[in-house]
């Protein structure tokens, strides 16, 4: 079974696998397509599934899949753009992507709200912030969040304003870990995403997106031989001492049945976590976060 955990101070307990719903807002997908794949999620003891308005079709799909069973979730989405006629980081702009928030996914509260890549400078000026608190006093938002990474990621953790991060963390990107481990020691929920580092072993040669190039060229730099990437990097992810849960992204109930079944796995042999610190530590320095 996948371990549920407290979402830090939230007051929320959610499943150390979560559900990130980025591929739902794809047109080739159907409202029964998404009532299935979180069915299944539910069967697999899942009930935390992240979304943004910035997934297309992904807030409003899982609105019309969890009527009925609203309760059953949590669900955690972002603001800070995408509202029409409104200017991106502006106070107006969290207020008014709240309330469309709520009416997309056809609820009265939002469980977690997270300001989205959100710059530092933006954070330091307050009014953003300010919003999202006001919003969690309205009750429509039970845990302001941050979702970023690298500096900006730390000075949300210092901010004492939040109650969740969701950050980058993987055997390939370990540069956020302190910073989480600092975020976990102040009782804050911790959500880890891009924990596969997008496969990069699926690739036999350098694969064309950036992003994708980026972590296979790492991936070949770490030589890290071992007989199952994808059960380990979601190991080592959803059983890191900072993390609450990881977000798994995925469109397919047997991909999110393999990756239940490594969570329930429980945590990494000694001897493969010293490695992956070990290979990080030595080689991971000359990478830059990827944000």
């Amino acid at each position: 079974m996948i371990p549920r955990r407290s979402l830090g101070s939230s007051g929320l307990e959610v499943s150390a696998l979560g559900l990130g719903a980025g591929g739902l807002g794809d047109p080739a997908l159907s409202d029964r397509d998404v009532q299935d794949l979180l069915g299944r999620a539910g069967e697999l003891g899942v009930n935390l599934v992240d979304t943004a308005p910035s997934y297309g079709e992904s807030e409003a799909r899982l609105g019309r899949a969890l009527a009925g069973q609203r309760d059953a979730w949590v669900v955690s989405t972002k603001v800070g753009y995408g509202v029409p006629g409104v200017p991106d980081w502006t106070g107006p702009c969290i207020t008014l992507g709240v309330e469309q928030a709520l009416r997309r996914l056809g609820t009265e509260h939002l469980d977690v709200v997270h300001l989205h890549s959100c710059p530092a400078e933006v954070l330091e000026r307050g009014e953003v912030v300010a919003a999202l608190t006001d919003a969690v006093r309205a009750g429509k938002v039970r845990a302001a969040a941050y979702s970023g990474d690298a500096h900006a990621l730390y000075v949300a953790v210092e901010s004492g304003a939040f109650t969740v991060m969701q950050a980058t963390l993987s055997l390939l990107d370990q540069h956020n870990a302190p910073t989480l481990g600092l975020a976990r020691r102040r009782s804050l929920g911790v959500i880890a995403k891009r924990v596969l580092a997008n496969a990069p072993w699926r690739f036999d040669h350098e694969p064309e997106r950036p992003d994708e190039a980026s972590y296979w060229r790492r991936w070949r730099e770490a030589e890290l031989d071992l007989a199952a990437p994808q059960d380990t990097a979601l190991r080592f992810a959803a059983h890191h001492p900072a993390v609450s849960t990881a977000l798994i992204g995925t469109r397919s109930a047997h991909h999110l049945e393999a990756a239940a079944r490594a969570v329930a796995a429980g945590p990494l042999e000694a001897e493969t976590a010293e490695l992956l610190a070990r290979r990080f530590a030595e080689r991971g320095s000359a990478w830059s976060p990827i944000t």
